[in-house]
């Protein structure tokens, strides 16, 4: 596995791989990767001859009080695991060269659609943190096809938007939510879980999948089914973010008469914001 610190040297490496016709898979992360991540690069190796994963925390999607200064860095684990699996590029660049005339001076990218509901409604700012590096990222690395998780839902919708609006040449591959045995959707912030609260999360998972089949059996009350949901996290200790039955290709609140639809939730336990999400096609 190569890696880089700077933009200029992976161009260099990856304009000679493109040279030799190899097409250049992509995955983006903030490290502290886990067995979901490491799906997403063999995914992104079916489907290109040669993957670069990024690594980079990046400041601009967090909020005023949230975690960068605490969120995971576990770098020698996480290169250890990418030459494991056959990872070709690791890039991994300072602040300073993604951002090198600061945070403040940066230019923007901003998808207004979808952005200030769910996750984007508590957290607000995050989503332009997230478009505005992807796109950098996407011109850096300028690779055929890049690969995201479905359990970052918004985030994989507001992607595709970007992509679109853009005319960015490059096609977003989704990825099946990667699991624990217990239904808990595998997360860096798991690791904020206390040994207490790990046997209750599961608490998420199993509300969305009793919405799911409650729609699919015929229920349409969705603001009840809702409710409902939010009072069964509430009973298992949890303060819910969010749960919301939406329509899957725009993220508006579901019509009754809707063929795709996400369920979406969000909750804290006492130190980690945990979310998921469930389809169906009717």
């Amino acid at each position: 596995m190569q890696v880089f610190h700077h933009v200029a040297s992976l161009r260099e490496a990856l304009a000679e791989a493109r040279s030799q016709g190899k097409s250049i898979g992509f995955v983006p992360t903030m490290g502290n990767l886990h067995d979901a991540h490491i799906e997403l690069v063999k995914i992104a190796q079916q489907h290109c001859d040669m993957v670069v994963v990024s690594i980079f925390v990046n400041r601009l999607q967090f909020g005023l009080n949230e975690d960068w200064d605490k969120y995971p860095r576990t770098m020698e684990q996480d290169m250890a695991r990418l030459r494991a699996v056959g990872c070709d590029f690791l890039f991994h660049p300072e602040e300073s060269e993604i951002y090198p005339n600061g945070m403040d001076q940066q230019t923007r990218v901003v998808c207004p659609a979808m952005t200030d509901v769910l996750c984007g409604a508590s957290r607000p700012g995050h989503f332009e943190g997230v478009t505005t590096v992807v796109a950098k990222l996407f011109n850096i690395v300028q690779p055929q096809k890049a690969v995201f998780g479905i359990k970052d839902f918004q985030q994989l919708a507001i992607i595709r938007r970007m992509v679109e609006d853009l005319c960015i040449p490059v096609e977003i591959v989704p990825a099946p939510v990667h699991r624990e045995s217990d239904g808990l959707a595998m997360s860096s912030r798991n690791s904020y879980i206390t040994p207490e609260e790990r046997p209750r999360v599961a608490v998420l998972n199993r509300s969305l999948n009793r919405v799911r089949e409650a729609i699919e059996q015929g229920r349409r009350d969705f603001a009840e089914l809702e409710a409902e949901a939010r009072k069964e996290i509430e009973d298992s200790g949890f303060q819910v973010d969010y749960f919301s039955i939406r329509n899957s290709r725009n993220l508006e609140p579901a019509a009754h008469d809707d063929r795709e639809i996400t369920v979406l939730g969000a909750m804290y336990t006492s130190a980690a914001r945990l979310i998921d999400n469930v389809s169906l096609e009717l």
